[in-house]
């Protein structure tokens, strides 16, 4: 497909602006560490809560969206909907905690918490496997997606596109550091969701003339359903009750950490205050789950009915080398219908969405390399200016092999559920690690190491064996291994020291029965923890808000839903239930205890 002069001049006024925004940011980026990854800890809430949002919206997520529509319909996205949860835990629980450690990243947190060499050696560990490995496999799924759309809708093989993308990215995320991220996203986020929704009421009108007659297509009727229906068990409980039941809380997963974490936890470090953490948090939910999905699925739905299969999406686009022809491919393949001018805008918009994913993976990994292992063990020294001088050259390296990986993966939903399986069984240490003194540095390594051996086992199995068990089942069993291990090397490994344990407990006040030991021992011995114990745990009253906020930003997302598909009187309840609920919330997170 070939872009005429008005698209391509849309596509370079946006590198002109990302590439400017890098430059005026860079004035200050270079000063310092803090600067560089944490903007100088003074952000408000509605640029981190929209730079959050930014970086999970990434040119591969509508396409792992259409993906799960055409396959599994509507109800399939409860695969990442379940997540919700998580989010709403970190917001109310987690996020005042984060920045009431002030720590330079979230990995420094394991020195603050744990004692002992393991300590030391747990945070050199986590610095690599997530600021390199883990990171480099998300950038990689991304760029799976820029491939798909780049060969689609500019004819670009994919070494061509990685190459002139890369360089992009990675020139203004090392040049302006956070700061430039920040800003970049907050104009990225605007122009990607202008062009999704654009593109959907574009698309809905040129192939079916009304919403109401694509809703209606037979083809489309059948994957409508907000919830699985029962009587199909197998996708019920794969699509549902396990996310819901056991995926939320027990599964690592990058922008969704149980108990905060990532690039999540470095934007909450990067906040004003506590309250700031919060509100940023809070917005990145709302617009993540209940705003950002429908243009997306409804293309998805719109696309069974131009490309209904495989061999569809082949013979229109021949050129397309045919490991990378997935259903995934359907969603930039319908944006080639588009008409020119909006057609170089959703590029544009595309483009954007891959790079402030990329940009954020980038400074945070390398945030992870520099603070966590650079400093901590090679260099302890280092001066403030040496410090970003590594962090930008992190930047390009970890770009470098990203496009090396991205080369071999085939399609999103694939990288989806292998992150998934690598994190599966992690998530309730790093939600119990704040609030029960026992958790040890033990607990995290033998948690990470064997729930990734499990995902291991499991690609052996399938790629040597033929043996390819459920998603479903491999979850299930990821989560139970992992948690009988981490628990078992709990108890029989030694306790943390409890000088570190009472210096913990001091500065970022936890409360609650996990800690009783802790400070009992210590008011044996005449020292007092808590110097306003009349102040009561609320973590019970965070996980309140938790649950007000989930059935906020449910009823919200449906009654959109069931507003598109012409139902009112649902939309009208759903609409009262979420204001309800918002309302509630609203007294009720008053009742939390911050600084």
């Amino acid at each position: 497909m070939n872009l005429n002069t008005t698209d391509w001049l849309i596509i370079l006024g946006f590198f002109v602006i990302l590439i400017s925004i890098g430059i005026y940011a860079s004035r200050s980026a270079g000063k310092g560490y803090n600067e560089f990854f944490l903007s100088g800890r003074n952000m408000p809430w509605w640029l981190l809560g929209v730079s959050m949002v930014a970086t999970t919206f990434s040119c591969d997520t509508p396409n792992l969206v259409t993906d799960i529509v055409r396959q599994n319909g509507v109800a399939g996205n409860w695969l990442w909907w379940a997540f919700l949860l998580t989010g709403m835990l970190t917001v109310f629980i987690y996020a005042k905690l984060w920045n009431r450690s002030k720590v330079l990243t979230d990995l420094e947190f394991y020195e603050i918490r744990y004692s002992g060499r393991m300590a030391a050696f747990l945070r050199g560990f986590r610095a690599i496997y997530l600021g390199a490995f883990f990171n480099i496999m998300v950038i990689a799924s991304v760029s799976i997606a820029l491939i798909k759309i780049s060969g689609v809708m500019l004819g670009w093989s994919p070494s061509q596109t990685l190459i002139i993308a890369s360089v992009i990215v990675v020139f203004y995320s090392a040049l302006g550091g956070l700061k430039s991220i920040l800003y970049t996203d907050f104009f990225q986020f605007s122009l990607a969701m202008a062009g999704a929704i654009g593109a959907a009421i574009i698309l809905v009108n040129q192939e079916t003339g009304s919403l109401s007659a694509l809703l209606s297509n037979p083809v489309v009727s059948q994957k409508l359903d907000l919830i699985p229906k029962q009587s199909n068990t197998d996708l019920f409980l794969s699509l549902l009750i396990i996310p819901l039941a056991v995926q939320w809380w027990s599964v690592w997963y990058p922008g969704a950490e149980p108990g905060g974490g990532g690039y999540i936890a470095q934007r909450m470090l990067s906040a004003k205050n506590e309250k700031n953490a919060m509100g940023a948090t809070m917005l990145f939910n709302f617009f993540h789950y209940a705003l950002r999905p429908w243009p997306w699925i409804i293309v998805g739905l719109l696309s069974l009915i131009v490309f209904p299969d495989i061999a569809s999406l082949q013979a229109a686009f021949p050129h397309i080398d045919p490991q990378y022809i997935k259903h995934d491919l359907a969603y930039p393949a319908m944006l080639t219908l588009l008409p020119h001018g909006f057609l170089g805008l959703v590029v544009a918009s595309l483009i954007a969405a891959f790079m402030s994913t990329t940009a954020s993976q980038l400074n945070w990994g390398s945030s992870y390399i520099v603070n966590d292992f650079y400093v901590r063990f090679l260099r302890p020294n280092a001066t403030q200016k040496q410090q970003v001088v590594a962090g930008r050259i992190t930047t390009v390296a970890l770009m470098f092999f990203a496009i090396l990986l991205a080369l071999v993966l085939q399609n999103a939903l694939q990288a989806f559920h292998i992150l998934l399986q690598i994190g599966a069984g992690t998530g309730l240490i790093y939600i119990l690690r704040w609030f029960w003194w026992r958790i040890n540095a033990f607990t995290e390594l033998a948690g990470m190491l064997v729930s990734f051996l499990v995902a291991i086992v499991f690609l052996m199995l399938e790629r040597f064996m033929g043996y390819a068990p459920g998603e479903t089942f491999k979850i299930i069993v990821g989560v139970g291994i992992t948690t009988i291990a981490w628990l078992a090397v709990t108890f029989l490994t030694p306790a943390d020291d409890k000088e570190v344990l009472r210096s913990f407990y001091k500065k970022i006040r936890p409360g609650g029965p996990g800690w009783k030991k802790v400070i009992d021992d210590a008011t044996a011995e005449g020292i007092v923890l808590e110097k306003n114990s009349h102040l009561k745990w609320d973590v019970p009253t965070g996980i309140l808000c938790m649950l007000l906020g989930s059935v906020a930003v449910y009823s919200f997302l449906f009654a959109i839903g069931e507003w598109i598909y012409g139902n009112m009187g649902l939309t009208i309840l759903l609409g009262l239930i979420s204001l309800v609920s918002v309302f509630v919330l609203s007294r009720t997170w008053k009742k939390l205890r911050m600084d």
